[in-house]
C-alpha cells in the first residue's frame, strides 16, 4: 500500500501559527528606557552626594583606631555615678516622655476626628486638620525643643512641649485612619435612632477604635522615651543634659554608663509596652 500524502489546509496553518510561542516582553522600550534613566539619576545623585559630603580619607582610615581608643577610655563603667547623677535624669526623661504623650492626646484626638472623612464630611476642615498633622510630623523633635527652649528657657517644660507637638501628627494620623476603617453599620443605626453626636462618638466610634488607640499610644510612648533621651543635648531636660556635660568634659567612663543606662531603659520600655498591650488588647 502506498501512503497518502499529507496535505495542509488553511485552517491547520492558522492553528499552527496561533500556537507558536510569542516573543513576550515584560517592559516596553519606553519603560526600559525610563528604568535605565532612574538608575542613572540614582548613580549621579550618589556621586554628587559624595562630593558634597567631602569625606577626608585620612580621617576615614583612622576611624577604627579612634574608636578603639574611645572604647578603652570608656572602660570600666563609672557605676558609682549612677545614684547621684544618672538616676534622677533618667526619671526626668521618663516623665518628659509620659507627660508629652498624654498632652499630645488632647490635640491628636481632636485633629483625628476632624481629619476622618466619615466623621467630618467637610473637605475644607479635613484639609486644615491634615495640614496641622503634616506640620507636626515634618518638624523634628529637636527643632521643636530648640524653639521652646528659646521661648521658655532650658528645662523640662521645653522637652514636654517638644515631645507633645512632635507626637500629635503621628497619633492623629494613625487614629484618623483607624476611624475611617470602622464598620459604619452601627453608626448609621445610631443616627437612625436620633442619637446625638457625642453619643455616636462614644457608643459607635470609640468601641471600634479602642484596640488601635491603645496600640498607637503605647507605640508612640515607646518612641518618645527614646527621643526624650536626646532632647537634653539642646537644653530641654532629661538624661541628655548629663550626657552632653559628660561629653564636653571628656568623662568617657560616665558617658559609657549613661549610654548603657539609656539602653536598659529603652529595653524596659519596650518590654512594658508589649506586656501592657497584651493586657489591654
Amino acid at each position: 500500500m502506498t501512503a497518502l500524502p499529507v496535505t495542509s489546509s488553511p485552517q491547520t496553518d492558522a492553528m499552527t501559527m496561533n500556537t507558536a510561542p510569542a516573543n513576550y516582553q515584560r517592559f516596553t522600550p519606553l519603560q526600559r528606557a525610563a528604568r535605565y534613566l532612574v538608575y542613572v539619576i540614582m548613580l549621579a545623585s550618589l556621586f554628587a552626594s559624595l562630593r558634597t559630603v567631602e569625606v577626608i580619607p585620612e580621617f576615614l582610615y583612622d576611624a577604627p583606631t579612634q574608636m578603639a581608643d574611645m572604647f578603652e577610655r570608656m572602660w570600666p563603667l563609672d557605676v558609682a555615678a549612677y545614684p547621684g547623677t544618672i538616676h534622677q535624669a533618667l526619671m526626668e526623661t521618663l516623665n518628659i516622655a509620659t507627660l508629652g504623650t498624654l498632652l499630645c492626646l488632647i490635640l491628636a484626638v481632636l485633629l483625628a476626628l476632624l481629619n476622618a472623612r466619615n466623621v467630618m464630611p467637610s473637605r475644607i476642615v479635613n484639609w486644615l486638620a491634615q495640614t496641622c498633622l503634616v506640620t507636626s510630623r515634618s518638624v523634628n523633635s529637636l527643632v521643636w525643643a530648640l524653639l521652646f527652649v528659646a521661648i521658655f528657657g532650658p528645662g523640662t517644660i521645653a522637652g514636654v512641649l517638644a515631645v507633645a507637638l512632635r507626637s500629635v501628627g503621628f497619633v492623629g494620623k494613625l487614629l484618623a485612619e483607624a476611624l475611617e476603617e470602622i464598620n459604619m453599620g452601627s453608626i448609621e443605626a445610631l443616627k437612625a435612632t436620633g442619637a446625638s453626636m457625642p453619643s455616636i462618638l462614644v457608643k459607635g466610634y470609640w468601641p471600634q477604635v479602642v484596640p488601635a488607640f491603645f496600640s498607637i499610644v503605647l507605640f508612640r510612648w515607646d518612641i518618645n522615651v527614646r527621643e526624650s533621651a536626646v532632647l537634653g543635648l539642646v537644653g530641654a531636660g532629661g538624661i541628655g543634659v548629663v550626657l552632653n556635660d559628660a561629653m564636653n568634659l571628656f568623662q568617657w567612663q560616665l558617658v559609657a554608663t549613661i549610654l548603657v543606662s539609656i539602653l536598659v531603659v529603652v529595653l524596659l520600655a519596650e518590654w512594658v509596652v508589649v506586656r501592657v498591650r497584651k493586657k489591654l488588647i
